[in-house]
């Protein structure tokens, strides 16, 4: 049997010049499934049929293999057989129309008031980080912002005397209120932290790490990993997490939809309408948990 594999990775390699991490994903992928056709009686891939490609997906499909993972398998297996087909080694790629199973779509996770209370109080505000950490995390709270958002907040966006967060973005600017408690944090870290982190003392921004250089996405997200792994907390949280369980507690609380969009910058109310169906899936968990003729 030819070794289709070993000449697509040369053809990978040298003409298309794929990145190491690249190669290694297209080999894994096309060995497993190498070994899948062997175990169905096609030893030579050459000779594999639409039928193999399909009970293929399905196989991991049954084994439980996420959407994102069986989407990348099957663009590896995709893109063997366009590299036979234009080598002569097959007429028809097996792989063209086969397509995976619409992933269903998850509801956000969110947080409970109790869980939300938790998270908040973990962090120190009495040493720097701990005082910087509580502000970021009762900010996010109080106003549903975005991780991106946070991270590139200036000291002019919050008005600490009305309580207000100013966010101007290219296409749209928006005012949302913040709780007394997210102001006292953070004026307590403007105030008395920031001063001490910033290097240079001309900087606008709001938040920087501990070293004074600019925050990032993956550095917020390892101090709400930290602050939930402390609170014993067992969901799954992100900064994300945040923003939906603001969401999710102005509705069950009786705001409107529409003004939720507003404050949480949605261009389309679809996109909020989300909160209102994990609200309703809560209240049928509810019923079918606690109605004495539900059980």
């Amino acid at each position: 049997m030819k070794d289709y594999i070993a000449a697509f990775k040369t053809y990978l390699a040298e003409q298309k010049q794929v990145s190491s991490n690249t190669l290694e994903s297209y080999l894994r992928d096309l060995s497993q499934f190498s070994a899948y056709a062997v175990s169905r009686q096609t030893e030579d891939l050459a000779d594999a049929g639409q039928e193999l490609v399909l009970e293929y997906v399905a196989s991991l499909e049954a084994a439980g293999r996420s959407h994102s993972t069986i989407t990348r398998v099957l663009a590896s297996i995709r893109c063997f057989y366009q590299y036979l087909l234009m080598t002569g080694g097959v007429s028809s790629n097996p792989a063209k129309g086969v397509k995976v199973s619409k992933a269903e779509k998850k509801l956000p996770e969110i947080l409970t008031n109790q869980e939300i209370e938790l998270l908040l109080a973990q962090p120190n505000p009495l040493d720097h980080k701990g005082c910087r950490d509580k502000a970021m995390l009762e900010l996010l709270y109080a106003t549903g912002i975005r991780v991106s958002e946070l991270i590139d907040l200036r000291i002019h966006d919050v008005n600490l005397e009305v309580g207000i967060l100013h966010l101007k973005g290219t296409k749209s600017e928006r005012i949302v209120p913040m709780y007394p408690a997210a102001v006292k944090a953070i004026a307590d870290y403007v105030l008395r932290v920031r001063p001490m982190i910033v290097l240079d003392p001309d900087s606008e921004m709001l938040f920087t790490n501990m070293n004074g250089l600019p925050l990032t996405r993956q550095g917020f997200w390892k101090i709400v990993k930290h602050y939930a792994q402390q609170a014993n907390i067992q969901k799954d949280i992100t900064p994300h997490t945040l923003r939906h369980s603001f969401a999710a507690h102005l509705l069950e609380n009786g705001a409107q939809l529409r003004d939720i969009k507003e404050m949480l910058g949605h261009a389309d109310i679809s996109s909020t309408q989300v909160y209102a169906q994990i609200m309703k899936n809560r209240y049928a968990q509810a019923y079918r948990k606690f109605h004495p003729r539900a059980r």
